[in-house]
This record gives C-alpha cells, structure tokens and sequence, in this order.
C-alpha cells in the first residue's frame, strides 16, 4: 500500500473511530498556509478538537505518533489558530493524535492520546 493511500485509509479510519466515541466532525484535511489538520471535530462535551492523525504500515522504526515533533506541533498551532480566528471560536480546545499500526489482513492497532500539548508549551 502506498504511503498517500494508507494516509487515506487512516484517517477514514480515524473518523470512524471519533465518531464512535460520540465525537462530531467538522471538517478534515483542513489547511492553512504550509500545515494541515489532519481532522478538526467536537468531542462530547463540546471542545473543539485538533487531531493528528500518523499512520504506518510498520512500527519498526517507532511508534506513529514520535513523527509529531516540535515543528509539527508549532504549524498545528498556528492553523488551528487561523481555525479558531475565522470560526470565532473562544472556548476549550486541544491537541490530540490518533497512532495506527496496520497488521496482516486488515488489522491494525490505534490509540488516541488527548490533550497531547498546548501551543507554547512544547
């Protein structure tokens, strides 16, 4: 499977697994200058929620969400500030990011890590 499609195929994924949880999505693949978030959606108790999704045919060189590092997390900050700015959004929101592994025959392990950083923090 090719990097971009397996990209694809985890954040579907994602989705999926968010709004299982009760999370509502309110868009993916949202840009802003050189960043993108991977999917922006409201967790339950309405906070606005940033995630990163990283997904890998292999966790031999580290697990998925290592990838998310200092650069990553300060272009994340800014789009969802940009996010934040043109949707007047003022209240709760964080950072959070879904790890997939994919296994043989279509299996996989995910896990989600919430509230990961605050912008400034990092």
């Amino acid at each position: 499977m090719k990097t971009v499609e397996l990209g694809h195929k985890g954040e579907a994924l994602a989705r999926r697994f968010l709004r299982d949880k009760g999370y509502r999505i309110e868009t993916s693949n949202w840009r802003f200058k050189r960043a993108e978030i991977d999917i922006i959606a409201r967790a339950p108790d309405d906070t606005l929620v940033f995630v990163e999704v990283k997904t890998r045919s292999t966790n031999a060189f580290g697990e998925p969400e290592v990838a998310v590092d200092d650069r990553k997390k300060a272009l994340l900050a800014a789009a969802a500030a940009a996010y934040m700015d043109a949707h007047n959004h003022q209240w709760a929101f964080r950072f959070d990011i879904i790890s997939i592994v994919w296994r043989a025959k279509g299996q996989f392990h995910l896990r989600h890590y919430e509230d990961v950083f605050f912008p400034g923090m990092f």
